[in-house]
C-alpha cells in the first residue's frame, strides 16, 4: 500500500513537473479598430466636418476719426480741441449723420516733455477720436474729404461691412452642409455601403468680426492738406463669409 502511495505521488510530481516548465501559451492577438468602425446597428452613422465661403461686396462703412491739438498750456489745448470737435460735429450733422451713428471713443490729454534739458514740460497735446457708423458706401468717400476739411487731421481706420452678411452666411451656410453631403457619399461608397439621411448637425459658430474688412491709415495732417480738394477714393473690395459644419449622415 505504501509503496503504491509512493508511486502514485511521484506520479503526480512528474505530472506536476511536466506542467510547471511547458512553454507559456501565446498571447491572444491584438486587433486596431479601423478608423471607421461600427459596433451597433442602431448607431451606423458617417460624420465628416466641411467649410465653404462666398464673397459679397461691402456697401457700409465704419470711419474713425481723430481730432488733434496742442498748445502751451493743458486748458488751451482742451480749448482748441473742443472747438475743432464741435465744428466736425457740426459738419456730420448737416451730412444727415445720426447722433446714434456717432461714438466718441476715445480721448488723450498729455504734456509734451523736453528732454534735452531735463523733463521739462513745453506744452500739451490733445486728441479725441470720433468712430462714425452706418455710413452707405457711396458716401464715405465725400464724408472723409468734408470731414478733414472742418477739422480732421488723422483718419484712423476705414472699415467695410455688408448689409447682406446675414443673407451671405446662410448660403455659406447651405454650401458647407451640402459639401459635408458630398464627402459622406464618397465615403459610404468607398465602404461598399448607402447614404441615408442627416441625423445630426454642429454649426461652428462664425467670427462675425469677419464681416469687417479693417485698413489702418494714420493719416497726418500732411495727408488732410493734401486730400481736401478731392473725393477720398474708397476701395473696398470684397467680404469673405465662411460657415463650417460637422454633420452626422446615416448609413444603410
Amino acid at each position: 500500500m505504501k509503496k503504491h502511495l509512493a508511486i502514485t505521488l511521484l506520479a503526480a510530481s512528474m505530472f506536476t513537473a511536466t506542467a510547471c516548465s511547458s512553454p507559456a501559451a501565446a498571447p491572444a492577438e491584438i486587433t486596431f479598430p479601423s478608423s471607421i468602425q461600427i459596433e451597433d446597428g442602431s448607431n451606423q452613422v458617417i460624420s465628416v466636418t466641411s467649410s465653404e465661403e462666398v464673397f459679397v461686396v461691402p456697401d457700409m462703412a465704419e470711419l474713425v476719426f481723430r481730432i488733434s491739438s496742442e498748445d502751451s498750456t493743458a486748458d488751451g489745448c482742451q480749448q482748441k480741441n473742443t472747438e475743432a470737435l464741435d465744428k466736425v460735429l457740426e459738419y456730420l450733422e448737416t451730412q444727415g449723420i445720426a447722433d446714434t451713428s456717432i461714438q466718441t471713443s476715445g480721448y488723450s490729454l498729455n504734456p509734451v516733455y523736453d528732454w534735452t534739458s531735463g523733463r521739462t514740460i513745453t506744452g500739451y497735446e490733445m486728441y479725441t477720436c470720433l468712430t462714425v457708423s452706418d455710413i452707405p458706401l457711396e458716401k464715405s468717400g465725400a464724408l472723409i474729404s468734408g470731414a478733414v476739411e472742418n477739422g480732421v487731421n488723422n483718419i484712423d481706420s476705414v472699415s467695410y461691412f455688408s448689409s447682406k452678411y446675414d443673407d451671405s452666411y446662410q448660403e455659406a451656410l447651405q454650401k458647407a452642409i451640402a459639401s459635408a453631403r458630398t464627402k459622406a457619399e464618397a465615403i459610404a461608397q468607398a465602404g461598399g455601403r448607402t447614404l441615408g439621411g442627416m441625423i445630426h448637425v454642429e454649426e461652428y459658430t462664425p467670427n462675425t468680426y469677419a464681416r469687417y474688412s479693417r485698413q489702418v491709415t494714420n493719416s497726418s495732417a500732411k495727408f488732410a492738406a493734401e486730400t481736401s480738394a478731392a473725393d477720398m477714393a474708397v476701395m473696398p473690395g470684397q467680404l469673405s463669409v465662411e460657415a463650417q459644419v460637422t454633420v452626422e449622415f446615416a448609413v444603410e
